[in-house]
């Protein structure tokens, strides 16, 4: 019999998409919890101009997944929402969805988590502070941390040699395309954000657009034949071998736009499906026309240019780092729990950790497809869990389990910050789905 806590309420840090299902959860299994959110109202980071202050939302933000793919499995997006829905549709959808199933009060709004420990008897001791107010603590049975990971900007490491004499900006910073029109523009790394930025610069005119990759990435369209490409996905194909989903997914981006290379965008080195991909449906036309150019990696800053790794320069006047985010807990002492310099958690299936009864890391994955979904049935697993439906096993077995995940990730992607969180969508949603059932 697991030793009765003092308290039976849990704490749940955070009131973005993946805060808000996991209080559906838990209300709906019955359990007392309590939610604390930093800003002033629901959505995380796609709440635009957040007073938080940790949204990367820029104005012109869409979800590179369709609507179907992202909504929750109870409460789908109206039909009349675009299939690529600007980030205004998607705070309005998070919260209907609050209201819809009585969570919305349930979050204690300006007020953030400023320390989190355990306590001796198995409990958990979390401090908060309500906006310029005192510090109060209080015992909880559980913590689910869902404070998001994409909000904590990385930089290159080491730092590139040099020194730049213009402006220096990270893409969480970036908001207009004010702060790119007419600039010469270098743009360090091509994940989706840097191509949205990238995209956005070029049609200003005036300037120049350069994105500098060090390896390069696959650049998926937004539709093939008048359908979302990312419906190519299925639980079906997700069970075929690699090398045959690597090729069906070259036959399809053949098919939706020929060679990369043609319209100037490097091709990665490594295959397909090792490497995460970039969505982008406008990124090849731009490229193609002589409005964004690229470069290899960055050898040396040297002044208002900058020195590339193939020998060449270029003059710039903004440097725009979008080279991804630090997962970060501010409210853990760095002694007890610091996973900033290899940006990795090691957790059973993602969400429990085996060392500490109690802690649980809710959307802490970076999925080829939407996140909503997965942090939805992470949710359902952990009220399960925390009503007793379902136990965990051993913590010997978790061990074991997180070592061969890791083997398997470091074999797919390489030893690599930026794939350290990544999953497969559709795997891992019925991986989870069967610890439901455990």
């Amino acid at each position: 019999m697991p030793q009765k806590m003092p308290t039976d309420k849990i704490c749940l840090i955070g009131a973005g998409s993946s805060g808000l299902t996991a209080a559906k959860a838990l209300k709906e299994a019955g359990l007392p919890f309590d939610c604390f959110e930093k800003g002033s109202a629901l959505g995380g980071n796609w709440r635009y101009g957040n007073d938080n202050g940790l949204s990367s939302a820029y104005r012109s933000l869409h979800i590179n997944t369709n609507r179907h793919i992202m909504s929750y499995s109870d409460f789908p997006m109206p039909e009349t929402t675009p299939m690529f829905p600007h980030h205004s549709h998607i705070i309005r959808y998070f919260e209907d969805y609050a209201c819809h199933f009585g969570v919305a009060d349930s979050i204690t709004y300006q007020t953030e988590a400023t320390d989190v420990r355990p306590n001796p008897d198995g409990s958990w001791r979390v401090a908060t502070r309500h906006r310029d107010g005192p510090e109060q603590a209080q015992d909880y049975r559980a913590v689910i941390v869902a404070n998001g990971h994409h909000w904590s900007p990385r930089y290159p490491e080491p730092p590139f040699p040099g020194h730049f004499t213009g402006e220096t900006l990270h893409a969480h910073h970036y908001r207009t395309p004010d702060q790119v029109a007419g600039r010469n523009v270098v743009i360090v790394g091509i994940g989706n954000s840097a191509v949205d930025i990238a995209c956005e610069a070029a049609r200003q005119y005036g300037g120049s657009v350069t994105i500098s990759t060090r390896s390069g990435a696959y650049i998926m369209p937004n539709w093939l034949w008048g359908i979302p490409f990312d419906s190519l996905a299925s639980p079906l194909t997700s069970k075929l071998p690699l090398p045959v989903q690597r090729f069906v997914l070259n036959v399809a981006l053949r098919l939706a736009h020929g060679n990369q290379e043609n319209y100037g965008v490097p091709r990665p080195r490594r295959p397909l499906l090792m490497e995460h991909p970039t969505l982008s449906q406008d990124l090849l036309n731009l490229a193609g026309r002589g409005l964004i150019h690229f470069k290899p990696n960055i050898r040396e800053l040297q002044g208002d240019k900058i020195l590339f790794e193939d020998g060449s320069t270029l003059p710039a006047d903004l440097l725009l780092y979008a080279t991804g985010y630090k997962v970060s807990f501010p409210f853990f002492a760095k002694d007890f729990l610091d996973v900033e310099a290899q940006n990795n958690l090691e957790l059973y299936r993602r969400v429990v950790h085996p060392e500490h009864p109690g802690l649980y890391f809710l959307a802490f994955i970076q999925p080829l497809g939407a996140i909503m979904p997965l942090a939805e049935v992470q949710g359902k697993w952990l009220a399960a869990l925390l009503a007793g439906r379902c136990r965990l096993p051993a913590r010997a077995a978790m061990h074991q389990s997180i070592a061969a995940d890791k083997a398997a990730l470091a074999r797919r992607y390489g030893p690599s910050p930026r794939h350290t969180l990544q999953v497969d969508f559709y795997p891992y949603k019925e991986l989870i789905e069967r610890e439901m059932r455990a």
